[in-house]
């Protein structure tokens, strides 16, 4: 017999066993019902919270990496018109320096032919022919200068075409991406509708479990009831799901439960259940925490990502009767729930680790436009590159053709000199043969003296 007194008018009265089980009974089931609905407000809340966090940040990622595309394609142009107005601004430089070049030496050979119009037909020959090579020298340089122009000013278009094609190709896939956050936004939305109805038909049906529990669990053992849930509300939404018995013991030991999935051929969740049930009537009580340290060992040596342990002990702890308890300060990535957290727990974990899936992936995607954009920025160095070999190639050839110019002027120059040379050699010995005379030839020649002076007198006498 139990004894009770009366808080409003102070009376005791005594009840049976059973009447006092009933009335602690009731007690409790209004307080769960409370604790319970008060918890479900608090994760309903928290998970509002954490999803508008999560789509504010991953905007706020999106709009910076755009800004930051635009910014630099921006640069881009800048830099590309900058070196495009330098080269054309080279280009044009060097045509004038070349007209000016080819005119200065056209004049000089103009003067040299009028100079020369009195020389030798072999000089003549020899000029003509130094101007013909000179002319089609001139002529080959120039058209390998304005070839080399055509190139790269064809290469420049093309290398703009394909900047804009890019630029116009980011813009449709920022626009695409933008609308893809927007159709996942709703998504998230009509899935997390989904998901309050299911807590709250779970809810309902764990109220209903608590006042049946103490009978349920004699005759159906935790391993199963907990198997039969995961196979009626889980499996037809997750039918290439991994739940099965952990039957491999080689290493000494095993656990009850191993749920694993994928998605896309790449497995992004795996959790390790272990499962803790006695009677009441057992006389030496258990502690979860006396079973923690066996299922972290589990959960390492089958590789799994998560440890769960589902227990009905110390069902007089309210913090395990809370709700879901993490324990990862002790050891990692392990919970500890009751039976009726066993599908909130797996559809918690489940959403999280495909919402880190999902942001691996963008950030894959990322790279890739990272990627696109370095083998841009490649494309214009391997142009800038290419565009100078080919300046540096060009100057080369037409500074060897100015070379070739000097030289012929110096070999006409010595022409020249040597024609000069001639010709006065040819007025001096003119002027010595005009000087020359009779009386010059005879002075210290008495002989021919007198043969001359014989040779007038007959010419005079015969005359006369």
């Amino acid at each position: 017999m139990k004894e009770l007194k009366c808080p409003q008018c102070g009376s005791v009265f005594s009840v049976d066993e059973a009447d006092y089980a009933s009335i602690v009974n009731q007690v409790k089931n209004a307080e769960f019902e409370a604790e319970v609905e008060r918890r479900m407000k608090e994760l309903d809340f928290r998970h509002k919270a954490e999803q508008e966090l999560a789509s504010s940040k991953a905007e706020q990622s999106f709009q910076k990496k755009l800004t930051q595309k635009e910014l630099e394609l921006n640069a881009k142009d800048l830099e590309i018109g900058r070196v495009r107005n330098e080269k054309e601004s080279e280009i044009t430089r060097l045509k004038g320096e070349k007209d000016a070049e080819i005119a200065r030496l056209r004049a000089l050979l103009e003067n040299i032919e009028k100079q020369k119009d009195s020389e030798r037909s072999l000089a003549l020959a020899q000029k003509d022919k130094a101007i013909a090579e000179l002319s089609a020298t001139i002529e080959q340089q120039d058209s390998k200068l304005q070839i080399a122009v055509l190139e790269e000013r064809n290469k420049s278009q093309q290398s703009l075409q394909e900047k804009e094609s890019e630029i116009a190709k980011l813009k449709s896939e920022a626009e695409l991406e933008k609308s893809r956050a927007q159709v996942h936004e709703a998504e998230l939305i009509k899935r997390h509708e989904a998901e309050l109805r299911t807590k709250q038909e779970m809810v309902d049906y764990y109220k209903d479990l608590k006042t049946r529990m103490s009978t349920k669990m004699v005759g159906e053992t935790l391993e199963i009831h907990c198997s039969t849930q995961f196979n009626q509300m889980l499996r037809p939404i997750m039918p290439n799901a991994y739940f099965e018995k952990d039957n491999d013991a080689a290493d000494g030991t095993k656990g009850d439960f191993i749920f694993r999935d994928s998605e896309d051929g790449t497995e992004y969740i795996s959790i390790m259940f272990e499962m803790k049930n006695e009677m009441d009537t057992t006389a030496t009580k258990h502690k979860n925490e006396d079973f923690l340290k066996k299922l972290d060992d589990d959960r390492r040596k089958k590789k799994c990502e998560f440890a769960v342990l589902v227990s009905l002990l110390e069902p007089d702890n309210e913090l395990y009767n809370g709700g879901i308890v993490d324990v990862s300060y002790k050891y990692p990535n392990m919970y500890v729930i009751r039976p009726q957290f066993f599908i909130p727990i797996i559809t918690l974990l489940v959403q999280t680790s495909k919402k880190s899936l999902e942001y691996k992936k963008k950030f894959l995607l990322a790279q890739s436009k990272e990627v696109d954009v370095t083998n841009f920025e490649n494309s214009l160095l391997e142009f800038q590159d290419k565009f100078g070999r080919n300046y540096r190639l060009a100057s080369e050839k037409f500074k060897t053709a100015i070379d070739e110019i000097d030289k012929s002027i110096t070999h006409l120059q010595k022409i020249k000199d040597a024609l000069i040379g001639s010709e006065n050699n040819l007025r001096l010995a003119n002027d010595k043969a005009q000087d020359l005379t009779i009386k010059k030839l005879t002075r210290h020649n008495p002989t021919m003296k007198q043969k001359f002076e014989e040779a007038r007198v007959n010419q005079f006498g015969d005359k006369e």
